[in-house]
């Protein structure tokens, strides 16, 4: 079958989306424009208006019948918002795109703005080499997919992460018999990933003036937390033998810890948090794991603890028709069989895989961010990608 990917335009769809601030929260600008150039290439679009200032995109390419549906699926927000301190100056950082020595920088596109470039390309790139398809293809473009959720103060939008617009996609018709998710996954298969459980573990102590604190420094919810911090310490290695998977051991994160006020250390905390990231395997059931962090946390003593977040993992067998069709377009494009991985950061998969939806994760170079660069990738990486995905598609939705 003769392909052909359109780099000038794959490039410049890529930056655009670039250049569309996305933060989770306010993914709804990007999907206009998204709905705007599927709606250009001729497909069926569904607007799906997820909240106040957040939508879904979901086109579909229709089939001639006879064929199963793939769908596309990538999310339209950022991990970041480019506004943080810490990250100005950082190109690869900042909602504006560019292409400079064969990459482009900007926030958003490795984690996952180019995949999605990468979707309407496939599919134009299939539609001008004259390719019908039994099977429809759909693109699914969602809101909030970035490991964030609400917790204490930190309420609204923003923090409504964690496969929302997934959720709200196969409940309001975004239903596929396969997926493919082009995370960054240096053109890897990604057959399984971690699913994440969040643990927060509070202390309390006397909320009183420092002038009246002698002799009770033991009691100061801070000095208790040191104790606690050293018992999750010692048990965090067991946790992650305990939750190794397909010869990947587990992993956790003590990710926050807060107490007091900065702005009045003349009073001792009356409480103080410390929040623990423990990735759980896709063969671990969430309530098992749940139960299994409970148990270790009521050894601890007088200790608060409330798991907060249960996002499953997710895995799709080596022998699903899906791994092949990959498998096999990569070799074409790439010239060897693609490597396969197991990973311990979260997708969307999660989501879509209980509702029947058997999905692989394949995308083009992370271009894991650095000080002084941030997000960027490889334009030839891109290009690439974008015809394995136009091959895979014509595999299993079948040619007509």
């Amino acid at each position: 079958m003769e392909l052909a990917i359109d780099r000038d335009r794959l490039v410049e769809l890529a930056i655009r989306f670039v250049s569309v601030p996305s933060f989770t929260g306010s993914e709804e600008a990007l999907a206009h424009v998204v709905r705007d150039v599927l709606d250009d290439l001729g497909l069926q679009t569904q607007w799906q208006q997820v909240e106040d200032g957040r939508a879904n995109v979901l086109a579909t390419l229709r089939g001639d019948g006879g064929g199963p549906t793939l769908m596309f699926n990538g999310h339209l927000d950022t991990s970041y918002s480019g506004r943080e301190p810490w990250l100005q100056g950082v190109p690869g950082f900042q909602p504006q795109g560019f292409e400079r020595d064969g990459r482009i920088y900007g926030l958003g596109i490795s984690n996952m703005k180019g995949a999605l470039a990468c979707y309407v390309e496939a599919v134009s790139a299939l539609r001008e080499a004259g390719v019908r398809l039994r099977g429809d293809v759909m693109i699914a473009a969602v809101a909030g997919e970035i490991e964030k959720t609400q917790q204490g103060d930190a309420q609204g939008a923003e923090f409504r992460g964690y496969a929302a617009g997934s959720r709200y996609l196969v409940t309001h018709g975004g239903v596929a018999d396969m997926c493919i998710l082009g995370e960054p996954t240096e053109n890897k298969l990604v057959l399984a990933h971690f699913g994440s459980l969040w643990l927060r573990l509070s202390t309390s102590g006397p909320f009183i003036h420092t002038a009246f604190s002698e002799g009770k420094r033991d009691a100061n919810s801070i000095v208790k937390m040191s104790g606690v911090l050293d018992a999750v310490l010692h048990w965090l290695p067991v946790w992650e033998e305990e939750m190794s998977y397909d010869g990947v051991r587990g992993l956790a994160n003590i990710g926050a810890v807060s107490g007091g006020f900065g702005w009045r250390v003349s009073r001792t905390p009356h409480r103080t948090d410390l929040f623990v990231d423990l990735r759980v395997p896709p063969d671990v059931d969430m309530a098992a794991a749940r139960r299994r962090a409970l148990e270790f946390a009521r050894q601890l003593g007088d200790v608060e603890a409330e798991v907060y977040v249960t996002a499953p993992g997710a895995r799709i067998d080596a022998s699903h028709p899906l791994i092949a069709a990959v498998d096999e377009a990569h070799a074409e494009v790439f010239g060897a069989a693609p490597d396969r991985d197991v990973t311990r950061w979260f997708s969307d998969a999660s989501v879509l895989t209980r509702y029947g939806i058997q999905t692989v994760n394949y995308g083009t170079s992370s271009g894991l961010p650095d000080a002084e660069l941030g997000e960027n990738l490889a334009v030839d990486g891109l290009v690439r990608t974008a015809e394995v995905y136009a091959r895979a598609a014509a595999t299993v939705c079948g040619v007509a």
